[in-house]
Order: C-alpha cells, then sequence, then structure tokens
C-alpha cells in the first residue's frame, strides 16, 4: 500500500497537537464535565526554594522589533515645553512606567464616582437648556407640515371644476423603468419536464450510495429491489400511515373507547415539555441545595414546600406529590405542609389528604376551612364545618364561616351557640342581635355589653335599634350612657372616631343615633376658646363627606352656644340652601335675624328666598322689617327697588328711590334711580337726576359712564364726548371711562384720537391688562394684524401674568402655532379662567369634545361666576352635545347665578336688556358666542 502524499498528512494535522495545553484547561468542559486534581497532577511536595514546574504556562509569543520599538515609544514621556500647560500640566501621564496597583485603582474609582455625581447635577440644567434651544429652533424652522397646514385646510373650498382641471403628475420614473424590455424565457430541456410531471418535488438518494443500506429494503442482497431513484417523501407518508395503524390497534373495539385520542395525541406530547424557561443549571443547584436542607434538618416544613414548589415550576408535579407527601409523613404536625400536599393534588385525592392532615391536626382552622372549600356540595360544607366545631369551638372563623352557609332560623340558633363559645367577639353578638326580634335583641346587646364592656360597636347598635324602633327619646341616653361608660372602664374616647361613626350613622340611614352622637361628643375635648374654630372645622368636614345632617347638627350646638354670631349664621344659611329645603332655610333666617337684626344680609337672603319662591308680600314684609331694624341700610333699600322693579312695580320703586335719596343719598342710589328711569326710556328725568348726583358726587364714575352712554343712544355725540371727557379728568383711574371714550373716537371714525386716548390712559394707568387689550383690538378692527401683534408682545412684556391677553394671544396666532402658544399662556398663569376658557375653545376649533367639557369645567370650577365660560359651554353642547347635557350646564349655570364676563356684561348690562333673568341671558350670549375656527 503507498504511503499518503506528505501534503495531505500536513492538511489534516491539527494545530494544537504537540502544543503545550493553555493555563486553566479542563478537558470534556465543553460537555459538561467538571475537572479535579489529582496527587499525580501536583507532584511531590516542594522546597520554597524550588523552581516551579509550570506546565500549563501559555506559550510565549514572539517579539519582532518593530513591537519592541513601538511600546518603548509609547512608554517615552513627551516632556516639550508644546505638550505643556499652565492648568493641566504635561499632555501625557508622568508616571506611565510605574505599575498600576490597587491604590490606583481605588483612586480612579472614587474620581470616576466625583465626575458621575457632578454630571447628575448639571445635567438638569443641560436637559432645560437642550430643551429652550429645542422649542426655539422649532419656533424659528416650523416643519414643512406646520407651514403648509392651512394651504391644506383651503383645500375644503375647491369645487369639483377646479379638482378636475388640477395636471396630472407626469411620469417620474427613469427611462428603464418606464420603457421595459421584453421579458427573456430559456426554454428548459424535456428530462426536466418529464421528472416534474406529477407536480411534486421528490428528494432521492441514490441507491448505490452508502445511505442506500440504512433503508430497509433497499439493495439487499437476495430480493429483488428496483434500482433507481428512491422517494423520500414517500417514505415520510409510510410512516404516519403505520403511526395511524398503532393508534388504531390501541384504541378498544369491543367498547368502542379509545385508550389514545390519535388527534390530541401530539398535543398531550407537547404539553409534556417543561414550561421552565431558566437555565437548567440553576435549577440543578437549587435542587442540590434544598436537598441539602432537607437532609440535615427534616423537621423543617418550608424546605419541603419550597422543594415540591421547585419541581412543580419545572414541570415535574408528579415528584412534587411525592415529595411533599414524604415531607407530610416526616412532618405531620406542620398544616402549611398539609395544605401545600392539599393544593398539588388533584381534587378526590386532596379531598383525602385534607382528612388525613384533620386527623393528625384537629386544631388548625386553616385545615377545616380547605376541607369545606374542597367540598362542592352545600350539605358537605355544612357537615364539616360542623365537626370542625366540635373539635374547635372557639374559633370566630370557624363560626362566622358555618354561619353563612346557614338560613336565618338556623343561623340564630347556631349563632346563639357561637356567643356562648366566643363571648369576646363582637361581630357575632352584633350578629345574633340583627337576627333576633327588638326584645330579645335588647337582651342580647346587655349581655354582650356584658361581656365585652369596652366595645363602643356595641353601644352605638343598641342606638340605632332603639331608633329603627321609633324610641327616640333613648338614642340619645344611650349614646350618654355608651360614653360614662367606656370612660369609667378605662377606654379612651377619641373624638374623631366617634365623628367618623356619626358620619356612618347618618349614610346608613340612623338620623337620630348621628345627631346624638355629635351632640354628645362635639364638646368632648375642646377648651372654650378654642371651640367655635374647631366646631366650624367639623362642619366643613362633615360637609365635605356630604353628611350634611352631622353639620347641621354642629351649626346648631354652635347657634345654641353662640347666638349673636353673625359668621356661624351665615355659614348655616348656605348650608340650607344649598342641601337643604326652603323651609328649613326661611326657619333659619327667621332665627337668625332675631338675634343679629343688623345683619343685612340675612334680612336680604330671607327676602329673596321668599321672592323666589313667589311669595312677593311676605319678601315686602321681611324688608319692611329690615328698615325697621336698619333705617338708613343701602342695601336694603336697593333690595326693595330690586323686588318692585323685578315685579313690574316701577312707580312703587320710584317711590322708594325718592325715599331712599332723602334718607340715604348715596352715589348707588343716586345710580340706580338713574338707571329705573332710563330703563322706562325717560331720558329727560336720567339726565336730570344724573346732573344732581354728579354735583354732590363728581368722583362716581358710573355717573359719569351713563350720563355719556345716555347722550351716545340720543347720537348727541359731542355732548357724549364732552362728558367722557369731564370724567377722566374727574377719575383718571377709571378704565372703563377710558375705553368708552376711544370706542366713542372709534365710532367717529377718528382712529389716530382712539390710539392716543388709550396711550394717554396707558401713562395714566400701567400695567393695565384692560387697556392694552383695548388697543390691540382697536388695530385688528383696523386690520392693522402687524401692529396689533407687536402691542400684543409689548403688552406681554408689561403684563407677563394677565390671563385676557394671554387669552387673547392664542387666538391671534396662526393656527399650527396656537397650541405652542397655549402651552406659553397656561405656564405663566396656570389659574387664570381666561386662559382655560381659551384653552377649552382651541379644542373646540380641533373637535376634541371631551377634552373641550374637561377644561370647560375647569375654568367654571376655578370661577363659577364667570359667564362667558358658562354661554361658550351653552353653546358648545348646543352644537355638539345632547339635550340632556344642555340642560344639566344651564341647570349648573342658574345655580351658580353669574355675573362677570365680557361677553356676559355686554347683554346683563344693556339697558334694554333689564330685568331679564338668568336663563334669558344665557341663552341671548350664547347666540352671540363666535364659533371658533
Amino acid at each position: 500500500m503507498a504511503a499518503p502524499p506528505a501534503a495531505l498528512v500536513n492538511r489534516n494535522k491539527k494545530h494544537f497537537l504537540g502544543v503545550p495545553a493553555p493555563l486553566g484547561y479542563v478537558a470534556g468542559v465543553g460537555r459538561g464535565a467538571t475537572g479535579f486534581t489529582t496527587r499525580s497532577d501536583i507532584g511531590p511536595a516542594r522546597d520554597a526554594n524550588d523552581v516551579s514546574d509550570d506546565r500549563h504556562a501559555p506559550p510565549a509569543a514572539k517579539r519582532t522589533k518593530k513591537k519592541d520599538e513601538e511600546e518603548e515609544k509609547e512608554e517615552e514621556e513627551d516632556l516639550n515645553d508644546s505638550n505643556y500647560d499652565e492648568f493641566s500640566g504635561y499632555g501625557g501621564s508622568l508616571f506611565s512606567k510605574d505599575p498600576y496597583d490597587k491604590d490606583d485603582a481605588e483612586a480612579d474609582a472614587i474620581y470616576e464616582a466625583i465626575d458621575k455625581r457632578m454630571d447628575e447635577k448639571r445635567k438638569e440644567y443641560r436637559e432645560k437648556r437642550l430643551r429652550e434651544e429645542l422649542e426655539k429652533y422649532r419656533q424659528e424652522r416650523p416643519k414643512i407640515q406646520q407651514q403648509f397646514s392651512d394651504l391644506k385646510r383651503d383645500l375644503v373650498r375647491i369645487s369639483d371644476d377646479e379638482w378636475r382641471q388640477i395636471p396630472d403628475v407626469g411620469d417620474a420614473r427613469n427611462k428603464k423603468q418606464r420603457n421595459p424590455r421584453a421579458e427573456k424565457f430559456t426554454p428548459l430541456p424535456d428530462t426536466v419536464l418529464s421528472r416534474n410531471l406529477g407536480g411534486e418535488n421528490n428528494t432521492s438518494i441514490d441507491a448505490n450510495s452508502g445511505l442506500a443500506s440504512m433503508v430497509p429494503g433497499v439493495t439487499t442482497p437476495g430480493m429483488l429491489t428496483p434500482t433507481g431513484d428512491m422517494d423520500l417523501r414517500k417514505i415520510g407518508q409510510a410512516r404516519n400511515t403505520l403511526m395511524d395503524v398503532k393508534l388504531s390497534q390501541v384504541s378498544d373495539s369491543v367498547t368502542g373507547q379509545t385508550v389514545v385520542d390519535p388527534k390530541g395525541y401530539l398535543t398531550d406530547l407537547q404539553s409534556m415539555i417543561p414550561t421552565y424557561g431558566g437555565d437548567i443549571n440553576d435549577i440543578k443547584k437549587a435542587r442540590l441545595l434544598l436537598k441539602s436542607v432537607r437532609e440535615t434538618n427534616p423537621n423543617h416544613p418550608p424546605a419541603w414546600v419550597a422543594s415540591a414548589r421547585l419541581e412543580e415550576v419545572t414541570g415535574k408535579v408528579q415528584a412534587a406529590r411525592n415529595l411533599i407527601m414524604k415531607g407530610c409523613e416526616v412532618n405531620p404536625d406542620s398544616e402549611d405542609l398539609w395544605l401545600e400536599a392539599a393544593r398539588l393534588n388533584p381534587p378526590d385525592t386532596s379531598k383525602a389528604v385534607i382528612a388525613q392532615a384533620a386527623r393528625h391536626i384537629p386544631t388548625s382552622v386553616r385545615i377545616w376551612i380547605k376541607a369545606a372549600d374542597l367540598e362542592s356540595e352545600t350539605k358537605a360544607k355544612r357537615r364539616v364545618f360542623r365537626k370542625a366545631l366540635e373539635h374547635i369551638p372557639n374559633s370566630v372563623r370557624l363560626w362566622k364561616a358555618a354561619v353563612e352557609l346557614e338560613n336565618p332560623e338556623d343561623a340564630r340558633i347556631l349563632l346563639s351557640r357561637a356567643v356562648e363559645c366566643c363571648p369576646s367577639a363582637v361581630e357575632l353578638w352584633l350578629a345574633l342581635a340583627r337576627l333576633e326580634t327588638y326584645e330579645n335583641a335588647r337582651k342580647v346587646l346587655n349581655k354582650a355589653r356584658e361581656n365585652i364592656p369596652t366595645d363602643k360597636q356595641i353601644w352605638t347598635t343598641a342606638a340605632k335599634l332603639e331608633e329603627a324602633n321609633g324610641n327616640h327619646h333613648m338614642v340619645e341616653k344611650i349614646i350618654e350612657r355608651a360614653i360614662t361608660s367606656l370612660s369609667s372602664n378605662g377606654v379612651e374616647i377619641n373624638r374623631e372616631q366617634w365623628l367618623k361613626e356619626a358620619v356612618e350613622s347618618e349614610k346608613g340611614g340612623h338620623i337620630h343615633c348621628c345627631r346624638a352622637i355629635v351632640k354628645v361628643i362635639i364638646g368632648y375635648g375642646v377648651e372654650s376658646e378654642d371651640q367655635k374654630h374647631t366646631w366650624m372645622e367639623d362642619a366643613e368636614n362633615f360637609t365635605a363627606q356630604a353628611a350634611f345632617e352631622c353639620a347641621r347638627t354642629v351649626y346648631n350646638i354652635a347657634l345654641a352656644t353662640f347666638p349673636g354670631k353673625k359668621s356661624i349664621w351665615l355659614r348655616a344659611a348656605y348650608l340650607e340652601k344649598n342641601n337643604g329645603s326652603r323651609e328649613s332655610l326661611e326657619n333659619l333666617l327667621q332665627r337668625a335675624v332675631a338675634h343679629c337684626p343688623k345683619s343685612e344680609v340675612l334680612w336680604l337672603m330671607g327676602a329673596k328666598s321668599k321672592w323666589l319662591a313667589g311669595d312677593v308680600p311676605a319678601a315686602r314684609g321681611i324688608l319692611s322689617l329690615a328698615f325697621q331694624a336698619n333705617p338708613n341700610s343701602e342695601e336694603i333699600w336697593l333690595a326693595a327697588v330690586k323686588l318692585e322693579s323685578e315685579n313690574k312695580e316701577y312707580e312703587r320703586a320710584r317711590r322708594l328711590l325718592a325715599k331712599a335719596r332723602g334718607s340715604a343719598p348715596t352715589p348707588r342710589v343716586m345710580m340706580k334711580s338713574a338707571k329705573l328711569e332710563w330703563s322706562l326710556n325717560d331720558l329727560d328725568a336720567a339726565l336730570n337726576l344724573l346732573d344732581e348726583a354728579i354735583k354732590v358726587f363728581p368722583d362716581f364714575p358710573k355717573l359719569w359712564m351713563m350720563y355719556g352712554q345716555i347722550y351716545d343712544q340720543r347720537k348727541d355725540v359731542d355732548k357724549a364726548f364732552e362728558a367722557y371727557n369731564t370724567g377722566i379728568k374727574k377719575v383718571p383711574n377709571s378704565i372703563p371711562l377710558w375705553v368708552l371714550l376711544s370706542r366713542l373716537e372709534e365710532k367717529r371714525g377718528l382712529l389716530i384720537k382712539a390710539r392716543s386716548v388709550l396711550e394717554k390712559a396707558r401713562l395714566k394707568n400701567p400695567q393695565n391688562d384692560e387697556l392694552w387689550l383695548e388697543a390691540i383690538r382697536v388695530e385688528l378692527r383696523a386690520g392693522m394684524k402687524e401692529i396689533a401683534n407687536a402691542m400684543m408682545a409689548k403688552a406681554l412684556q408689561e403684563c407677563p401674568t394677565s390671563g385676557l391677553l394671554w387669552s387673547e394671544s392664542i387666538f391671534m396666532e396662526a393656527r399650527p402655532q396656537r397650541k405652542t402658544k397655549s402651552v406659553d399662556a397656561l405656564k405663566k398663569c396656570e389659574h387664570d379662567p381666561h386662559v382655560l376658557l381659551a384653552v377649552s375653545r382651541l379644542f373646540w376649533s380641533e373637535r376634541k369634545v371631551s377634552k373641550c367639557r374637561e377644561w370647560f369645567q375647569r375654568a367654571l370650577k376655578l370661577d363659577p361666576d364667570f359667564g362667558d365660560a358658562w354661554a361658550n359651554w351653552y353653546r358648545f353642547e348646543q352644537l355638539q352635545g345632547t339635550k340632556e347635557k344642555q340642560e344639566e350646564v344651564k341647570e349648573k349655570c342658574l345655580t351658580a347665578e353669574p355675573h362677570h364676563g365680557e361677553l356676559w356684561c355686554n347683554i346683563s348690562k344693556n339697558i334694554k336688556k333689564v330685568g331679564w333673568s338668568t336663563e334669558q341671558i344665557l341663552l341671548a350670549v350664547a347666540k352671540s358666542v363666535p364659533i371658533p375656527i
């Protein structure tokens, strides 16, 4: 036999043969083998001076001359002057030649920690600066989408003809794509077509190759085996057929029942795959560790539980069951082990396990409850609980579980036995009292008090029982006895807990009980000088929790103690107005004015209540009594005038005002007198009254306003101008007067004069947002949008926290920039109702219905007196909401009775609409609300 060529030998020779093994090499470690060392590996003992035999040293690398030169160059320090800096020294390291030891590593770690800490300190500032730069960049260079958004929006107005006239886009593809060449087809040989004629791909094996002997029936000597190609696909089909035959043989042909489900066979195999996705080595280590714990201390139940759960997690449920049962044998007194065994076993086996557990630990409540849970029928559950109570008669938990399964009659019998066995269980006593009749319940609660003299719940239940049976006089006595008894038995009387009990009693419908608790406990532990303050806080807390009866009781006690305090009467009156009935409010106000006859507000509230109820004579009677108590009160005179004018009794109103001018000639009385004549279209009488008033009160701005408006209504512009001009000289700090004068100039067509008036007003009244807003609107009405934008920028610099200006500036921006502007506005004045209204209108323009509603509610929660927000919300609901939503908004508005707002005052202060109700004003203002675009 010839020797193989040398090239072939060298090619097949492995590179590691004849080379020493690397340091730490262990043979077979890739297959899971672990290394070990024997005495033959270590060798004989050596002397300290012996040269070590390092058999596993790594091979010495060949060092070239070039490498040595490079290392020397790196180690050389560059100490030139050009590499030196006054602050940081030389650029390179002065100590690069020295060894790098632990101290150096520790110092580097400290410096690295310091650098990291300093970087964290600067992080917030750096991120803030980046955000600001990004915002500035976005403002300077808006996206293409933002630049063309207005043009896209204009496409809505394009007609069909204009759309058809838009030219088609040309073919922008290159020449090769536009003019594809004809496809070329290469004809296949006939052999390929004949081989694939059946439409199947055959993967074949050459019969003469070595693999053929592995397939049965292929090239077997002595048998007629066809030569040629063998089809592997057919072999696979044959294997499937064979599997089907075997599965059919397993089925029981007599009964027709199948031992193995052929369809679900593979699914069952899949379910046997372990579901644990962790590392198998970790499982092995844990298993070994837990085994060591079990063997070291077999009487430690948690070790057995942990072992069983480990097997359960890895999918070996049967092994887990075997382990836990073995643990139960070793520790038969551990209820944790028995409960875990019951959990791991199937239901039928679990019952047997729990039965065995109950025999070993008959006093375990958890085991008996688990035994009851395993039973499906109520009858069986009852039987288990009764058996359990024989062994553990003093378990409250078992009694409660047993009682829950019984009907009321059997439950009563069980509870009567339960309270004998567990006399200190309050819940059982109370449950028994609820099931008994009134007489028996009283006896039960008396026994409960004897057995548990330190529990307040028994006393409150007794009070509720008496209230439920109509013995209201007994309720307060029981609560008083409760406080006395509990104090004598050393129980601390916690005022907060008792007040909380009063709230729960009210919510449970026990009004007399809650009143009694508040009455008895309200003064407990409160000093006399702190009583008013503490009681008002208690009343507010009760109101916040919707416990209005408790709050009412507190106010009654406070009013009995401090009958002359007007503030308490007012708080009680507002409580009745918002949460009580009209009768209760009127009764309270009658008592209030008797104790505080000089309080005008209480008289006016009483008169208004009668007027709203439609009882005008009674309202007049209250006001006449108020006149007697407060003869020169401006508020009462004006309230009487309003009552008469609202009821169309204008002559009576005139007479009242004449009397008021005689007895209490105040500016408001004079103004109301002129306004009444103006509303009745008697302009001469109104002007005469204003002439008189201006002589006496020249510094009251509303008189000058009315004077000018009446002349403006008469088309006498010169006299109106003269009135406003004189008014601003007398009262230069009245902003509405300046605004009216500028509008008059604008109306006369003198735009420059209007601007100069407002500029002069701003000089007299600096940092006034209303004047800036009027100046901006003058420019907008004149079509000077650029000037208006410049003025807005100046205004925001002078009044940076003005909600009026920010709300106007949002809608002065182009549509893409509005959202950014609104964010800036919210940052500057987050709690301004004008800004919140502007943001809600912004959402309205974007058709974000739910967000729009949410922001309307925010604005009105902040300022419910803001009429413009109510009108905008109502208009929004008219367009986007349902009838129910509209009615809901209207009801809330009528309750709030708003008075302020630019649009609202334009309607409510209009002389032609004097006497309009809140509903009429709301509907009128809603019509005038512009829909945001």
